[in-house]
């Protein structure tokens, strides 16, 4: 028996590869899916069942690519009604993968199809649970994005999970190992731990939801408490992983289109489409096309695009590093971005070698932003894009807060004159904000290098204390 996690990082997802005696089992698989292919065919084995545990809301799962290349059926627990060729499997319905054993387990509550699969090793002992979002390590799958589907409220489906995981998963044995489909960084629940795989029993002691004396009142009063907006894209990424989606070579080969600088200008003019920057922070801090929008591949990448993006048809230009086109394209994919129409041939330099326009963005040390606040008594305007989490625990003085994902809705509270400065934890998010305000015509800012962190460093006073008006 081979269990193997392919984790993702830049998604917080984790797909599974089970084998056994030459047979192949897939759960959850990213959208490219050669990956499974070569490691089956290198094994000398075949593919034989693509589990899927619910229609995914941040990604676009690879199970119909990979069905349509292996043969292997798509296999979802009850409830379930896609709109192609798969098995809506029953509850307690099982699966054999040469000695080993599926079964399915129908857990509904954070969506109504969401199925935990059982695994039994060749002696019949259970052995692993594949939870997808039902389960998480320290958490539960929020029970807010399936309202509209399944025709209930947020406090219905927490009340549906409650007994999901109080019937089906906590009456099993201690020494079960979870595989969950998410870690921490995902937006599909609250608070994940950092460990990507655990045992039952660690997680009966360790989270919150498994309390054995936890009443159902409780149990969706603690699951509901502080959600988050999701973001805009998880409905549209439901969709395609419930209706199916373009195979991603015609996706990676749409946007290998090459444009010279005079071709990628027309196109930004003529169709309205989106100029991704995804090179580093500081290069793009250096110089930049006017309009266009930096995420950085190097950072949360994907999450980041959906959440600002929001429509993934969205049509999309790209300013990358050359070598890195194709993985631009496949990461944005993953996401349900299938509509970029070509990238920039030669990058920026290209841009500013055919003499065209460009635009900077101002960014100076921590350093120098302390001397500034000393020499204004903490009087400048500074504006912190971190989640409220973060600025609530810890912020400059006097500071002003709009996270990120939120600034689209907040470009009337920045100065219309007045140089006002912008950090996150560390650059990445700052840049970003830089990038969107800067496209919204609003030049007047400084970027500060090394987010909250350098400034603490630099012994910039700060507090924790959260005054309402400062909130935006």
């Amino acid at each position: 028996m081979k269990i193997e996690q392919i984790y993702t990082g830049c998604l917080a997802q984790g797909a599974y590869y089970i084998e056994s005696k030459g047979e192949v089992a897939i759960i959850d698989p990213l959208r490219e899916v050669q990956p499974y292919i070569d490691k089956s065919e290198a094994a000398g084995s075949k593919i034989k069942y693509i589990f899927e545990t619910h229609f995914h809301a941040d990604f676009v799962s690879g199970h119909v690519t990979l069905s349509e290349k292996t043969g292997a059926p798509i296999i979802y627990g009850p409830n379930a009604n896609p709109n192609f060729e798969s098995i809506t499997a029953k509850d307690g319905q099982e699966f054999k993968l040469g000695e080993l054993t599926f079964v399915v387990l129908h857990t509904p509550g954070h969506t109504m199809e969401s199925t935990t699969y059982l695994l039994r090793d060749k002696n019949g002992k259970d052995h692993a649970l594949f939870t997808g979002d039902t389960l998480f390590l320290g958490d539960v799958g929020r029970p807010d994005l399936a309202q509209k589907a399944a025709h209930m409220t947020q406090e219905e489906l927490a009340g549906t999970l409650y007994d999901s995981l109080r019937n089906k998963i906590m009456p099993l044995a201690d020494d079960i190992t979870v595989y969950p489909a998410h870690g921490a960084g995902s937006a599909c629940g609250k608070n994940m731990m950092k460990e990507t795989v655990d045992t039952l029993g660690n997680q009966k002691q360790m989270n919150y939801a498994l309390r054995a004396d936890m009443s159902k009142e409780e149990f969706i009063k603690e699951v509901t408490d502080g959600l988050l907006p999701p973001p805009a894209y998880f409905p549209m990424n439901v969709k395609l992983n419930k209706e199916g989606y373009k195979d991603i070579d015609d996706v990676i080969a749409q946007g290998e289109n090459a444009l010279s600088p005079d071709a990628f200008e027309a196109a930004a003019n003529e169709t309205g489409a989106v100029m991704l920057d995804t090179r580093h922070q500081n290069d793009f801090a250096k110089g930049h096309i006017p309009g266009s929008i930096f995420i950085g591949i190097d950072g949360s990448f994907a999450p980041w695009v959906g959440d600002l993006i929001k429509d993934v048809q969205q049509p999309i230009l790209l300013i990358a590093d050359k070598d890195r086109i194709e993985e631009v394209i496949t990461r944005l994919s993953r996401v349900g971005f299938d509509n970029t129409m070509g990238y920039l041939d030669g990058g920026f330099e290209a841009w500013k070698k055919a003499s065209k326009e460009y635009d900077t963005v101002t960014s100076i040390p921590a350093t120098e932003f302390k001397q500034i606040e000393d020499d204004s008594n903490n009087d400048v305007p500074v504006f912190d894009v971190r989640k409220s989490g973060e600025f609530q625990s810890e912020h400059v003085v006097n500071a002003n807060h709009t996270s990120l994902s939120e600034i689209n809705d907040h470009l009337a509270g920045y100065p219309d004159n007045e140089t006002f400065y912008v950090h996150c934890a560390g650059g990445y998010r700052s840049m970003i904000a830089a990038s969107i305000l800067k496209s919204r015509g609003i030049h007047n800012l400084i970027d500060v290098q090394g987010g909250f962190k350098a400034i603490k460093e630099a012994g910039v006073e700060t507090t924790d204390y959260v005054c309402p008006s400062t909130l935006k």
